[in-house]
């Protein structure tokens, strides 16, 4: 491999014309692609194989406006006021007709004919139908209806929108994002010392991330494409992007700052460093791409769409990031005598760097600092004992949202089960579903389930054989009383079926929500054995040792414990809400955790193939154990931290999105990444390290043998090389002993 990366990082250097070209070319080819054709984002969500995603393809046939999206009109009087009273019921009646009329609605329902008032009469509920999906929805017509309810205002009502008419809004870049960047910027130049060294990651960075966004949007034209996966392509892409390029350039300024040819060096820093980057960034695609296992065809768009994003980062970390060298020349060279120089030799052994000071530190004591960094996180991670799930609804919306006021007055007037209904489909093929409908009826009111409010009359599709009875619990969509109504339902359906010879299904976007968690509670434990798995073994390959990817395996299962023990104190608890700007506090988003866990786990490999690789290239070439993990903390040290500050800014800065399937992952990636870089791969790894001693490095002789030399040491790079003139020159300046 490293032999590979030298051919390729010498090419771009001396052909740097061409290989800059070439992006540029292949950035405006997916542009133009763009302008062309737009993209097609899709807020819809399947869970192939479950039982609400059976009915509700059943019903998108026999009874369309049961799937399409419906918004709600909520109106309310004022105190001691009805709705009823003649100026407030003909302001509301007046509201819905004009609402009936709004772009892209099928009809609205007048509350006072379908009697959907209060029992206090002060609240009135009016629905509006869509004949079509929430991707097909457009953001004008949620608006022209949230101004049609605003009119209504004038007469002293208090009107809100609430309804399947709010989604996730997807991808939105603001100034949170922008401040990130920022950050990441400063800790660049903080590294380098120089504006040039620092703008070469964040440009290709920002190139790869581009062509990889792009090349999403236009995929969505041919294939199903989430509008939630732009924001987690934006978000890994970005962050990885920078990270990757950081890691090469520094190994260039190092050996730069030690005399080598900028040529040779740019070669190597490519052949070294680079591959640390090809197989760090393999274990961040095998962690995403290993999302499609839940086999939830959302979350494996998400996932393949960052791995992509992450794809594009190591292809120009490895071809583009030379050419750019290549342009620089002895630009990012550091000066003879300036600090960039002494702190780059003293990284290269020249002396003492903080990151060596650090590495002696924790390597002093090793079992004392073993045991004092687990039983730290540990007690970070117990309140992850404590996380629960659930999709999100209206009711997790910021509560100055007209749809969050909408939620929560339907909850106050007619309870809060009438905000996640259920769907129970009978379906008779060849007869006539009335008798069988109105049986389940029947049986359900006579069951008595405890956690029903109501069970209505039924609906008849227009097949001739559909039919659906709405049930509406006592709960709310997203409380645990809710998910066991429909489990209680489910386990007596089957014998329903059988008396009235009909299929019965539990369906609709409550059950689906319901479904969707189950999936993912399944699936976590294939998932992570799946991913972990095919993590370890590429860690096997390129170490060559036992010891080092079984270590990185349970020093992440540490950090993904803190990051989600932080989540729920944050998100559930309300600890620092204020601070974090969460403004609702509940069931995180059921995604979290299975996303987190493949974001964090191909990260915290990143930081371990960053660190590790330097203790291993320093032991191969030495035969040394304890200098070598003092050698790789002092080589790699600064550039982990300078990648963790930039991941933490980066990741820190989706803090503030509003978006609540978002905002938690975002945080636990942020809190993440800062447990596992600075206490786990920084000071437990080495202690660790030291404390097994040279069996860190064991190999079983026969699977030595058998396992391919990938050479991520470039060890067949190793000769000597001619000093630059820049290096004559400093040594000619240095004081004689």
């Amino acid at each position: 491999m490293a032999t590979l990366l030298y051919s390729l990082g010498r090419a771009a250097f001396r052909r740097r014309g061409r290989f800059l070209a070439g992006w540029l070319l292949v950035l405006a080819i997916a542009g133009g692609g763009l302008a062309t054709f737009g993209s097609h984002l899709d807020s819809e969500a399947t869970i192939p194989g479950s039982q609400s995603q059976a009915g509700i393809d059943v019903l998108e046939k026999s009874l369309p406006a049961s799937t399409g999206v419906t918004a709600q009109l909520v109106f309310v009087a004022p105190e001691g006021k009805s709705v009823e009273d003649a100026p407030y019921r003909a302001a509301i009646e007046k509201t819905v007709a004009k609402a009936g009329k709004a772009p892209q609605v099928e009809k609205a329902l007048n509350p006072f004919d379908e009697k959907k008032i209060s029992q206090d009469k002060r609240t009135a509920l009016a629905q509006v139908l869509y004949p079509i999906k929430r991707d097909a929805l457009e953001d004008s017509s949620v608006t022209a209806l949230e101004d049609i309810a605003k009119s209504a205002r004038t007469s002293g009502l208090e009107a809100e929108v609430g309804g399947t008419i709010y989604s996730t809004s997807g991808l939105a870049v603001g100034i949170g994002e922008a401040i990130g960047l920022a950050v990441a910027i400063v800790v660049l130049l903080i590294t380098f010392g120089s504006l040039l060294a620092a703008g070469l990651p964040l440009l290709t960075a920002l190139i790869g991330l581009a062509v990889g966004l792009i090349g999403l949007l236009l995929i969505s034209n041919v294939a199903t494409v989430s509008s939630t996966a732009p924001s987690l392509a934006l978000m890994v892409g970005l962050a990885v992007g920078i990270d990757y390029a950081l890691l090469i350039l520094s190994r260039h300024r190092s050996q730069l700052a030690t005399g080598m040819a900028a040529e040779e060096s740019a070669a190597r820093a490519t052949a070294t460093a680079g591959s640390a980057v090809v197989y760090a960034g393999l274990t961040v695609i095998i962690a995403l791409a290993g999302l499609s296992v839940v086999g939830i065809p959302f979350l494996t768009v998400m996932g393949l769409a960052a791995a992509g994003t992450v794809l594009m980062a190591v292809a120009v970390a490895i071809t583009l990031l030379p050419a750019l060298l290549g342009f620089a020349g002895e630009r990012v060279r550091p000066k003879v005598g300036s600090r960039a120089s002494r702190r780059e030799r003293a990284a290269s052994g020249a002396g003492r760097s903080g990151g060596e000071r650090w590495a002696r530190l924790v390597t002093r004591h090793p079992l004392v600092t073993v045991l004092t960094v687990v039983i730290g996180i540990g007690a970070v991670a117990l309140p992850a004992t404590q996380l629960t799930l659930a999709m999100p609804d209206n009711g997790t919306a910021a509560p100055e949202t007209t749809q969050r006021k909408a939620y929560d007055h339907i909850s106050s007037a007619f309870g809060p089960g009438n905000n996640g209904r259920l769907l129970v489909l009978v379906q008779r093929q060849g007869g006539d579903p009335k008798p069988a409908a109105e049986q389940v009826v029947t049986e359900l009111k006579e069951m008595n389930l405890p956690q029903v409010l109501d069970v209505r009359p039924p609906d008849f599709g227009t097949d001739g054989h559909t039919a659906i009875v709405t049930v509406v619990p006592k709960a709310g969509p997203r409380d645990e009383k809710t998910e066991q109504l429909v489990r209680d339902i489910r386990a007596v359906t089957p014998k329903m079926a059988a008396d009235v010879d009909a299929r019965i299904l539990v369906t609709g976007s409550t059950a689906a929500a319901i479904d969707v968690s189950d999936r993912l509670s399944d699936s976590l434990l294939p998932f992570i054995g799946v991913v972990v798995g095919l993590a370890l073994i590429l860690l096997l390959l390129v170490f060559r040792s036992i010891v080092v990817p079984v270590k990185a395996a349970l020093g992440f299962l540490l950090s993904v414990g803190a990051a989600f023990g932080a989540v729920v104190a944050v998100f559930q608890w309300g600890w620092l809400a204020e601070v974090f700007g969460v403004k609702t506090t509940g069931p995180v988003f059921s995604f979290m955790p299975i996303v987190l866990i493949a974001v964090l786990f191909g990260l915290a490999m990143d930081y371990e193939v960053f660190l590790v690789a330097r203790m291993r290239e320093h032991f191969v070439h030495t035969g040394s154990h304890h200098e070598a993990v003092i050698a790789g903390s002092r080589h790699a040290s600064r550039v982990v931290t300078a990648a963790a500050l930039i991941m933490f800014s980066v990741f820190a800065s989706f803090v503030t999105a509003e978006d609540l399937t978002l905002k938690p992952i975002a945080f636990g990636l942020a809190f993440g990444i800062m447990v596992d870089a600075f206490l786990v791969r920084m000071t437990l790894v080495p202690a660790l390290l030291v404390l097994v001693g040279k069996g860190a490095w064991w190999l079983p002789r026969w699977l030595d043998r058998m396992l391919p030399n990938l050479d991520i040491e470039g060890a067949k790079l190793r000769r000597p090389q001619p000093e630059s003139h820049s290096m004559a020159e400093e040594q000619r300046m240095a004081p004689r002993a």
